[in-house]
């Protein structure tokens, strides 16, 4: 079976939950510093910037989000019925740039502030041996290695570090 088909049976028979996790977004390059974080999942009330399509420029405030469809309605971009009325149009969160987050969600917020730097990470400092220990650590036992004598071809017990 071609990858495609593959690939659209398993998008048609996916679970709520990796539905769900199909719905995020890139950060804004100031997002990016300061949350040390590349995408995020998109939720009612996130500013974003529409990137491609035919309503590439526009910005606005995320109004609903429809794991059914697989987009989410901004503000601002509706289409008018022939019978009259407006209707929300539905944009896939990969043609999308979060500009700002809405942080009313105190998990949400605990989560990107949790976020630290990769390259910040120190080394943890290496314990510096101290003179007894040093002592100690010359006072231990030799190692005994077991050997064949060739002469008797019976197993003698050798002290490492020790000489005949």
């Amino acid at each position: 079976m071609k990858p495609t088909k593959i690939r659209k049976r398993m998008m048609y028979t996916a679970t709520a939950h990796l539905l769900s996790k199909q719905l995020g977004s890139h950060l804004s390059k100031d997002l990016k510093g300061k949350y040390h974080c590349k995408s995020m999942r998109v939720i009612e009330g996130d500013s974003v910037k529409v990137l491609r399509g035919e309503f590439k420029g526009i910005e606005g405030k995320v109004t609903r989000i429809s794991t059914e469809k697989r987009g989410i309605a901004i503000e601002g971009i509706k289409r008018e019925k022939l019978k009259g009325g407006n209707v929300d149009i539905y944009i896939h969160p990969s043609n999308v740039l979060i500009t700002s987050l809405n942080l009313e969600d105190k998990w949400r917020q605990s989560r990107l502030e949790g976020q630290k730097p990769k390259a910040a990470k120190v080394a943890a400092p290496e314990k510096e041996v101290k003179p007894k220990e040093q002592k100690e650590a010359s006072k231990e036992k030799p190692k005994e290695v077991k050997s064949v004598d060739k002469k008797t071809s019976k197993p003698k017990t050798e002290k490492k570090g020790t000489t005949k």
